[in-house]
């Protein structure tokens, strides 16, 4: 299993496929770690859309967006699922962040958080502007997350910082 990164540790490069709904329209295309540079960006692992804890989760970050947004955040949810039933996730439950397909699971392999059965353990990485990560939750049984509040006091010590 691969190391997962520590707070401090320079985060690598990575570039999905995902979208973004947008009104009403699914907006697809390429997202790259590397061209967020400059700009902090949370990285929120999730199993599997449309699954009870997931969409609370997602959901919940989707409504803390605009106070995760004014720290001037990008906001990401990954997860193994491919495109087509991220923008299905999107319209049925009205998510605003970008979702992203790691489909072959390589990048949560790279963050160290690939698990038997679920495929990823659900996690959340805050990645500071010079590229370093600044904070993180990893799972261990899967159910929990971190509020939208307590990733925008994350955000916040970035932004001062």
């Amino acid at each position: 299993m691969t190391r997962i990164p520590d707070v401090g540790d320079v985060v690598g490069d990575f570039s999905l496929p995902g979208g973004r709904l947008s009104e009403d329209v699914f907006v697809r295309g390429q997202y790259s770690l590397g061209e967020q540079r400059g700009n902090p960006v949370v990285l929120a692992f999730y199993p599997g859309d449309n699954t009870p804890v997931c969409t609370t989760q997602l959901c919940s970050y989707s409504d803390g967006l605009e106070s995760l947004s004014a720290c001037g955040a990008q906001v990401w949810g990954i997860s193994p699922q491919g495109v087509d039933s991220h923008e299905s996730f999107a319209r049925d439950r009205g998510l605003r962040m970008p979702l992203l397909a790691d489909t072959d699971r390589e990048v949560a392999r790279a963050f160290g958080i690939t698990a038997p059965v679920i495929g990823l353990r659900r996690a959340v990485f805050v990645i500071a502007p010079d590229g370093t990560l600044h904070w993180k939750h990893v799972g261990t049984l899967g159910m929990r997350f971190p509020s939208a509040d307590t990733i925008a006091e994350q955000l916040a010590g970035v932004t001062a910082g």
